[in-house]
């Protein structure tokens, strides 16, 4: 077991002690921050810059934030990454829920040479929970998010929660 996965073990065992749940204070236990911030408020205001999204294949179907590509949260594909992002000064945006896995997966990115990344600040659930729009797998308009647990799901307070595809 990682030190992450054992760190993350005991936060989620001290807050469910505690019952405090937030995206600040979970950010500010489990990252390191070690890849720079950007506000859902700023990213919004972004042009020309590259979206990854760093969940599950089937939090990444039930929705995304629009022209977001899939990496994954587990065996990111670099040499696919290097092939769509061959520009290693590009502009990028990695989110997840919340911005764990995506610190992570922007971590991989900064070892392989990008260093244009940011990890947006409280995922898709902070840019939902602030009233901007995710899309579908048809790139329709949705209020759908897959909030990856019943725990994790306190954090998103202004979508649909959707835990499976077959729902």
């Amino acid at each position: 077991m990682s030190i992450r996965a054992i760190l993350s073990s005991i936060f989620l065992f001290s807050y469910a002690v505690r019952g405090q749940l937030t995206i600040p204070s979970v950010l500010k236990s489990l990252n390191e921050e070690s890849i720079p911030y950007i506000s859902v408020e700023e990213f919004a205001k972004l042009e020309n810059t590259v979206v990854l999204d760093a969940r599950s294949k089937e939090e990444y179907d039930v929705s995304r934030i629009e022209k977001a590509i899939w990496i994954g949260d587990k065996n990111i594909d670099l040499t696919s990454i290097g092939a769509s992002i061959p520009n290693k000064d590009s502009s990028i945006v990695v989110y997840c829920s919340i911005g764990v896995r995506s610190e992570d997966a922007a971590e991989i990115l900064k070892t392989e040479g990008y260093s244009n990344i940011q990890n947006l600040y409280g995922g898709i659930f902070e840019w939902k929970n602030k009233g901007f729009p995710v899309y579908d797998a048809n790139n329709q308009p949705t209020e759908n998010v897959h909030p990856f647990s019943k725990y994790w799901g306190k954090l998103l307070t202004n979508a649909r929660k959707v835990y499976s595809t077959k729902e």
